[in-house]
């Protein structure tokens, strides 16, 4: 014979599962539907997708945002002299070579990429030296050389610019030969790159760099003139720079490399023989940076050549930054520095 259940367990039973319900319900958050669960075979385009491999600028190594410019990289031809001062434009400039010319002194060329001045000056002529300074698909803004460097230059397929072109210019506060000068952000526009130009350095951090010596000033001696730093907050001062006040190079570092100096095979018209650096081979380089200094040895394969550095541990790089390279005759010229 069958029981039939107490009345009161089936209420208890039933209140139970009233209250279940409300609970679930109520951990719901009240919606009517559920939202719908992510596929695991679609993953959202933010978990797949990488972020875009970083650019760097090719005469700085800094990381670059944005597209690159449309116009090459433009070297001007700065006149180094006490007759120059005060020069306009080089605080701009990405990256600066000092070179020998004629009578011990220098010249200077001052890269322009990333930034582009207004104006720049006093433009000067080019020597043969610039076939192995001036990188490839690059334009050269000058007052002009003697034929045989043009022979040469047009030869080695560089391009320039000079007086009687648009934007360059005759100053009429200044006297010649030293008043001349270039408007960059002009010629800039009527300039066009085919590819963005490879590093001219090789470029790394402060890290990768070899502990090395305290180093706080140094001079590059070229024969009649010399070239003089110091390092303050961080970077480099040209304690004797012809440059405008508030427009000097900021360097965050300074690259000594010697170099074999040659006959150009001609005279300039004070009958100076002008010489020609030989900026292929190899020879030895000083970095330095951060106070400190970094013995090694620079190579290149030919005036068109990357360069190369190293140490006797290995390859050395160069801290991304703004770099004034001193190339200091192996012979004749003279690096001293001091803690």
């Amino acid at each position: 014979m069958r029981h039939r259940p107490h009345t009161s367990s089936s209420k208890a039973v039933a209140a139970v599962v009233v209250a279940a319900s409300l609970l679930l319900a109520a951990c719901g958050g009240g919606d009517d539907e559920e939202a719908p669960a992510a596929s695991p075979e679609e993953p959202s385009s933010e978990a797949t997708s990488e972020p875009p491999e970083p650019t760097y600028w090719p005469l700085t190594g800094l990381e670059r945002t944005g597209k690159a410019p449309k116009h090459p990289v433009i070297v001007t031809k700065v006149d180094n002299t006490s007759s120059s001062a005060p020069q306009v434009g080089l605080g701009a400039a990405d990256l600066v070579v000092e070179e020998l010319v004629e009578g011990g002194y220098t010249r200077l060329a001052a890269f322009y990429y990333s930034t582009v001045p207004s104006d720049i000056g006093p433009v000067r002529s080019m020597r043969a030296s610039d076939i192995g300074i001036v990188p490839e698909g690059a334009t050269v803004v000058t007052s002009g050389a003697a034929q045989v460097t043009l022979n040469r230059v047009r030869a080695a397929g560089i391009p320039w610019i000079t007086e009687g072109a648009p934007g360059v210019y005759r100053e009429s506060s200044r006297s010649a030969p030293y008043n001349l000068f270039a408007r960059l952000g002009e010629i800039s526009k009527r300039l066009k790159a085919d590819e963005e130009p490879p590093p001219y350095l090789p470029w790394g951090t402060k890290a990768d760099l070899p502990k090395g010596g305290k180093a706080r000033t140094l001079t590059a001696d070229f024969g009649a003139h010399s070239t003089s730093w110091q390092f303050q907050g961080g970077g480099y001062v040209n304690t004797d720079s012809y440059a405008a006040e508030g427009d000097q190079f900021p360097a965050d570092s300074v690259l000594v490399l010697r170099v074999k100096v040659g006959d150009a095979g001609y005279r300039d018209p004070a009958g100076y023989p002008v010489p020609e650096t030989k900026f292929e081979g190899t020879g030895a380089a000083l970095l330095f940076h951060g106070g400190r200094v970094i013995r090694g040895t620079w190579t290149k394969d030919g005036l068109t050549g990357a360069i190369e550095l190293a140490t006797r541990s290995g390859d050395l790089t160069v801290p991304a930054g703004r770099v004034w390279i001193e190339l200091v005759p192996a012979a004749n010229g003279n690096v001293t520095f001091a803690k």
